[in-house]
C-alpha cells in the first residue's frame, strides 16, 4: 500500500465534542494530535456539518475522510436522531457532509466505528464468537460482531430498562449528572449489561468510551457470564474506526 493511502482522517461526532485526527489505517495509530471542537447546540444538519468541515479544514486534509455519528443508517439515511437534532431524521449524512466540505466524507454509526477499531487493533482483536462493544458516554452505543463480522446499526442503548431507554439510566453522563458514586453507577451498569446479556448471550463484552480509562472503578462490579473487559483504545476508538471505514482496509 502506498504511503499516501495508508492514512485517513477520522472524525468522531459525540454529544459534547467533535474530535478528529489523522490515522495510520495499517497500524491504528494516530499520526497527528487530536483536534476537538464543541458539538454545536442544537446540532442541526447545518451547524454540525459546519463543525465537521472545520475539523477537516484544521488538518488541510485532501485524502480519505471517515466520520462516525450517533444513529442507525439505512440506505445512507439516518433513521433516528436520539442524540442529535430532529433535522437529521431521514437525512443523507454522507451527502450533507460531502457537499459542505467539498470532498467525499464516508459516514458510519459511531459505535460501529469504535467496534471496528476494537476488533482490528484493540480488545476484540482475534476474538471469535459474539463480541459486543458498548460505548459509555453521553448515551450508550453498541456494536455487535460475529466471528469478526459487524452486524451494523444495533441500538442497545435504547433497550428499555425500568420503563426508560437504558442510556438514560446507565450512560456515563448519568453518573455525573446525578452525582452517583462509582458503586451506585456500577450497579446501574451491571443491571443494564446483565439484561443485555440475557438477550444475545455474547462471548465477550467490551466497555469503551472515555470512562474506560477508569475501568478498575466499575468493571469489577459487573457480574455476567461473559468476560467483561475495558476497551484498549479508549476515547480514540471512534476516530480510528471512522478512518478505517473510509478506507479499503476495513474488508482487507
Amino acid at each position: 500500500m502506498a504511503k499516501n493511502t495508508m492514512r485517513a482522517l477520522g472524525i468522531d461526532v459525540g454529544g459534547s465534542g467533535v474530535k478528529g485526527a489523522v490515522v495510520n489505517v495499517r497500524t491504528g495509530k494516530l499520526v497527528s494530535e487530536r483536534f476537538r471542537l464543541p458539538t454545536p447546540s442544537p446540532p442541526t444538519t447545518k451547524a454540525l456539518s459546519r463543525t465537521v468541515c472545520r475539523v477537516v479544514e484544521h488538518f488541510a486534509w485532501k485524502g480519505p475522510i471517515g466520520c462516525g455519528m450517533p444513529g442507525p443508517f439505512i440506505d445512507g439515511r439516518l433513521v433516528t436522531a436520539v442524540n442529535l437534532h430532529t433535522s437529521w431524521v431521514g437525512a443523507k449524512a454522507e451527502e450533507i457532509f460531502s457537499k459542505a466540505c467539498g470532498r467525499k466524507v464516508s459516514v458510519i454509526n459511531d459505535a460501529d466505528a469504535a467496534g471496528l477499531a476494537a476488533m482490528r487493533f484493540g480488545a476484540g482483536r482475534g476474538k471469535r464468537g459474539v463480541v459486543v462493544l458498548l460505548t459509555l458516554g453521553t448515551g450508550i452505543g453498541s456494536a455487535v460482531f460475529l466471528d469478526g463480522k459487524l452486524l451494523p446499526n444495533t441500538e442497545f442503548g435504547q433497550m428499555e430498562l425500568r420503563g426508560k431507554p437504558a442510556e438514560r439510566r446507565a450512560a456515563a453522563r448519568v453518573r455525573k449528572e446525578k452525582d452517583l458514586t462509582w458503586e451506585e453507577w456500577g450497579e446501574r451498569l451491571n443491571e443494564y449489561v446483565s439484561a443485555l446479556e440475557r438477550l444475545i448471550w455474547p462471548d465477550l463484552i467490551i466497555l469503551g468510551g472515555g470512562v474506560s480509562r477508569k475501568a478498575s472503578r466499575f468493571i469489577p462490579l459487573i457480574k455476567t457470564r461473559a468476560p467483561v473487559v475495558a476497551a484498549l483504545l479508549m476515547n480514540e476508538a471512534g476516530i480510528i474506526g471512522a478512518a478505517l471505514a473510509s478506507s479499503r482496509t476495513v474488508s482487507s
